[in-house]
């Protein structure tokens, strides 16, 4: 495959989004002054500290081994990727300068920043970013399933290749994508992680690692010797400043206390505003709200393990009780910020947007559910939602399953777990048997976690085939036309169903300048003025 067909579907994909949003935002503690200056006029003074409340605890601060967006949040101040994405989701260098792809599209070359260090003091070279790439390679779920056998190498102190055993369109995208995403470590540190995981928290990020105090904090501190591109800040790419000396990401779980948090200035940012909230901090004269499309409430069944995987109508028993618009507005409570539909990807980027699978959709059709149970065999026998309390969309959507599927016959009790527990319960597929999860939009449906087979478990030929089919697709009218299929199947099946289609709120103070948010909030550039 030669280079101009990559770019042909990469741009289609990418003219097809919306570009998110940017905000403002905020910090707290002081000391970041400046001077009046000599005609007297008094400039402004900043805090040295920006303090943020996210949703929960990350699970690990290693990028490549969740696709967690809290791990992105923080993790994406410490470390780099060769490529990322701008504000209109192009890929475009960070770490590297360049590319240069093969003609048969199967071997890209990188040439490599020079004088960029690491938080160590360490010049990132070719054999860091070898080992970096080759760990992500084989410890992301996505590299595994995407670019199974592929190989870093080093070409000379500046230049590595990639070697990828299929020619592919969205090589690029997967290199630059965040969910997940390719850290760039000393390759000492690469190599030495464990079963444990990833311990040594050392990037090329505008921010160091200071502190996790576990269950309260997570403190970065600006890195001096950061070197910065020069060229506009645009989403993830560009000029990073870090003007903020400390960044501090509190973990706080109750939204009530976010939101006392933002009015009385405790915090500067506050993640996952509730929707039942808007209006009330919308009337704050110091409070900045940006509301951008978020992605998908989507429910996964368990096709590998316990009852629901035993007979596929047990499943279709479950998408036909479920009253979609009940769930959302439970979750979300005004209408105006969520999307009844059955499109797992966003809704406005046309490339990918499909209603393949609406008929199993939203169905709402008690007798329907009755009657499949019926079919199936069913003996009361219990079966376990699975949810979290951290994220509060999630935690309600499955108590209100949980009644729909106990008025149709379903024996259902609800394990709510801290995030983390959920994320490492979910693994354990003997211990759910449906799961809820918001689930950020992804530049192509390869990316989609509900096609990752270690995210919930599905394993089917159907998929994984158009999945490769989508890769190889010569024309954007052919990928979607698999696209397609495979969504069909995947409501056909009964592996999982979209819920709707949300918007996410955060919160800042008026007082920060420089914040901007994407698919998730960017704080390497903002500052609060005190």
């Amino acid at each position: 495959m030669k280079l101009k067909r990559i770019g042909l579907l990469s741009v289609v994909l990418i003219l097809s989004l919306v570009v998110a949003a940017c905000g403002k935002a905020s910090t707290n503690n002081a000391n970041n002054s400046t001077p009046s200056t000599d005609s007297g006029t008094v400039t402004k003074e900043y805090k040295d500290t920006l303090n943020i409340a996210i949703t929960a605890q990350p699970p690990t601060l290693d990028p490549a081994a969740t696709v967690s967006a809290v791990t992105f949040d923080t993790a994406g101040n410490i470390f780099e990727q060769l490529y990322t994405l701008n504000k209109n989701y192009e890929p475009v260098p960070q770490l590297a300068e360049s590319v240069k792809v093969s003609e048969d599209g199967l071997t890209y070359t990188f040439a490599l920043r020079k004088g960029v260090t690491f938080h160590n003091g360490k010049e990132m070279k070719a054999e860091d970013v070898v080992a970096s790439m080759n760990r992500w390679l084989v410890t992301s779920s996505r590299a595994k399933s995407l670019l199974a056998n592929a190989k870093f190498e080093q070409v000379d102190e500046y230049t590595v290749k990639l070697v990828v055993e299929k020619a592919t369109s969205d090589v690029l995208i997967l290199l630059a994508s965040h969910a997940q995403f390719p850290a760039i470590m000393p390759k000492e540190i690469a190599d030495a992680v464990t079963a444990d995981g990833l311990k040594e928290y050392v990037g090329t990020g505008p921010y160091e690692f200071k502190e996790w105090k576990q269950d309260q904090y997570i403190h970065l501190v600006k890195y001096k010797d950061y070197k910065s591109l020069n060229t506009e800040a645009s989403g993830y790419s560009g000029k990073k400043e870090a003007p903020t000396e400390n960044l501090y990401f509190y973990f706080v779980s109750d939204a009530s206390t976010r939101i006392a948090g933002i009015k009385t200035g405790k915090y500067d940012v506050a993640a996952s505003i509730p929707i039942e909230n808007y209006d009330e901090l919308a009337a704050e004269k110091n409070i900045a709200l940006e509301s951008y499309t978020g992605g998908a409430l989507t429910a996964f069944l368990n096709t590998t393990e316990g009852l629901l995987a035993s007979n596929e109508k047990y499943r279709q028993a479950v998408l036909a009780a479920l009253n979609d618009d009940e769930i959302m507005l439970a979750s979300y409570v005004k209408p105006d910020l969520y999307t009844l539909a059955p499109g797992y990807t966003n809704l406005k980027q046309a490339q990918w947007a499909s209603e393949a699978g609406k008929e199993y959709y939203n169905q709402n059709n008690p007798d329907k559910a009755k009657q499949l149970l019926q079919e199936a065999g069913y003996k009361g026998e219990e079966i376990t939602l699975l949810t979290t309390k951290d994220y509060a969309e999630m935690y309600t959507a499955t108590l209100v399953i949980q009644e729909q599927l106990k008025k149709v016959g379903f024996n259902v009790k609800v394990e709510n777990y801290d995030f983390p527990t959920f994320l490492e319960t979910k693994n354990d597929r003997s211990k759910w048997d449906l799961f809820v999860a918001s689930t950020g939009y992804q530049l192509t449906p390869p990316q989609l976690l509900v096609v990752t087979p270690d995210w919930a478990g599905l394993d089917q030929a159907k998929v994984k085939d158009g999945i490769v089919a989508i890769r190889a697709a010569a024309t954007p009218e052919e990928a979607k036309k698999e696209w397609e299929s495979v969504q069909s199947f995947l409501y056909e099946f009964g592996a999982a169903t979209v819920i709707g289609h949300y918007n996410s709120v955060i919160a800042t103070t008026k007082s920060v300048e420089g914040f901007a948010v994407q698919d998730s909030f960017i704080v390497w550039n903002a500052k609060a003025a005190k």
